[in-house]
């Protein structure tokens, strides 16, 4: 069962990406949050992997976050979802607005994400209030709540390139207190990087 891959970055895209490990390429799923977060073709990337086995097929999904794979994993134990639906779940919604979604039933914001309707979303909610706590807690990171959600996926994906928690939190603080209004995630970490090349 592969749980890691390491390599130079050959190909990306928003859905998936290759991996050049040592002379293999490897197809990976991805959702938007780590496409955003992805270094520059040809550079190095560690990726978190779940291998799932089909009886025709073994698929790759990929993480650059801990927490990343493991709402994941947690949205395919829901009854109906499988990878392709929890890679968009993911794709469609910060993790700490999902996680508090779940954990406040919230069924109507549930149920704004592609590809998930209103049953869909109750069953998110029942099955899982109870264990979004885990993720959250293994994250070690407390959310920002004046922030916004994307605060922590902009803090997971910056320290996943190897910059420090420190200086990545006070980096996110400064761009979002000089903007007007909350920014996108991809925009979150393209400030946060230009504030941490700044020293």
């Amino acid at each position: 069962m592969i749980a890691l891959l390491t390599g130079k970055l050959i190909f990306k895209a928003p859905t998936h990406l290759t991996l050049d490990v040592q002379g293999v390429g490897y197809e990976v799923h991805i959702p938007l949050s780590t496409y955003y977060a992805l270094p520059n073709l040809n550079e190095t990337v560690a990726l978190n992997i779940h291998t799932h086995l089909r009886e025709d097929a073994i698929q790759l999904f990929g993480f650059l976050s801990p927490r990343e794979k493991d709402s994941f994993l947690l949205l395919t134990t829901v009854t109906g979802i499988g990878p392709k639906l929890a890679l968009n779940v993911l794709s469609s919604m910060p993790i700490a607005d999902l996680l508090r979604a779940i954990r406040t039933e919230d069924v109507e914001k549930l149920a704004t994400i592609p590809g998930i309707g209103k049953k869909s979303a109750g069953r998110i909610a029942l099955e899982l209030k109870d264990k979004v706590g885990k993720v959250e807690s293994a994250s070690g990171e407390t959310p920002v709540p004046e922030t916004g959600g994307f605060f922590d996926d902009a803090l997971s994906a910056l320290v996943n390139l190897g910059y420090r928690p420190h200086d990545v939190k006070e980096a996110l603080r400064r761009v979002t207190k000089t903007a007007a209004d909350p920014l996108p995630l991809t925009n979150l970490i393209r400030e946060g990087l230009k504030e941490l090349a700044k020293g």
